[in-house]
């Protein structure tokens, strides 16, 4: 680590800039972990298209169907990957404190620059926020990394602005990946800006973010690398013309990527988005790869439509 547990909110207000993206695992038809396409997408995103972090095997990862072992490798290869040019965030969320704490000292002693804990399933909700409380308390004890929260609508509950104000008050707690609707980020903001680091995933929501809110962190989902190639760097653009103050720039940048997005949005089906974007990484140049189980591949069909709605949607292919 490049930094000390007392100095992780410092760090990270310092290095925990600009545009995360969440990596998508690439699997080979046998449906191991194809290591050389990981590499090549990371070599990819860091030079091409200046990707400034990235999330390690979390859900858009598939971490879920990975045991430990790939779950730690896969880390070990983003951090060789990246070499000291992009960051890296391990995910360590799991139902098991003890696998939680496990990929944690992991991630510490290979190098990462962070780790997120997604918030877990809780079965009885009485007593919901003094169990979270404690829960990240034992982990953020156990390790001197920096801890993103992550709290999602998958686990069941959302955690309250209150209760993520309070979570910010510990010692190496330093960002949160906060996937709720708008009022309550932004309400998190004003609570606890100064001592959490608050993101979302919605790229759509990102530049306004950072005009409204003063955010400067996107942390973090596939758009980096599904709407920008070598030759198309808009979402980079309009973040850097964003972070200058150049708001007429950055919304008009912004703005031209809608046929993109709108792309992505309606080929995408409903239980499918792992196979939806790995294919459209595929139309890109990049490693996209086979899903593991229970995730399912697109049919045929899904992928004609797909791709019809690639050539017309005004992304610039060439490098």
């Amino acid at each position: 680590m490049k930094y000390g547990k007392k100095d992780a909110k410092d760090h990270s207000r310092r290095t925990m800039r600009g545009i995360w993206a969440a990596a998508l695992t690439p699997f080979k038809p046998d449906l191991s972990i194809d290591e050389e396409g990981m590499r090549r997408n990371f070599e990819h995103w860091i030079t091409d298209l200046q990707i400034d972090g990235f999330f390690i095997a979390g859900k858009q990862g598939e971490f879920f169907s990975m045991s430990i072992d790939e779950r730690k490798r896969n880390l070990e290869i983003a951090i060789d990957a990246c070499a000291g040019r992009a960051q890296t965030i391990m995910s360590c969320s799991d139902q098991n404190i003890d696998v939680v704490l496990d990929l944690a000292r992991h991630a510490q002693r290979a190098g990462a620059d962070y780790i997120v804990v997604h918030a877990p399933l809780l079965h009885f909700l009485i007593e919901q926020d003094d169990t979270l409380t404690e829960y990240y308390r034992r982990i953020a004890e156990e390790v001197d990394i920096g801890i993103a929260l992550w709290s999602h609508p998958d686990s069941g509950y959302l955690m309250s602005p209150q209760l993520c104000a309070r979570l910010a008050d510990i010692e190496n707690v330093v960002a949160i990946k906060y996937s709720v609707p708008r009022p309550m980020y932004a309400e998190l903001t004003r609570l606890a800006g100064d001592r959490i680091l608050v993101s979302t995933s919605s790229e759509e929501e990102w530049l306004d973010n950072i005009l409204e809110l003063g955010w400067q962190l996107y942390l973090c989902s596939s758009p980096p690398y599904l709407l920008q190639s070598a030759g198309d760097l808009r979402m980079r653009r309009y973040t850097d013309l964003a972070f200058a103050g150049k708001e007429r720039e950055a919304r008009a940048v912004r703005d031209s990527l809608e046929p993109v997005r709108e792309a992505l949005r309606t080929t995408r089906p409903p239980e499918k988005p792992h196979s939806h974007q790995k294919f459209w990484q595929e139309l890109l140049g990049q490693a996209g790869g086979a899903v593991r189980a229970p995730l399912l591949e697109l049919t045929p069909e899904e992928r004609r439509r797909t791709q019809r709605a690639f050539e017309t949607c005004g992304l610039n292919k060439q490098s």
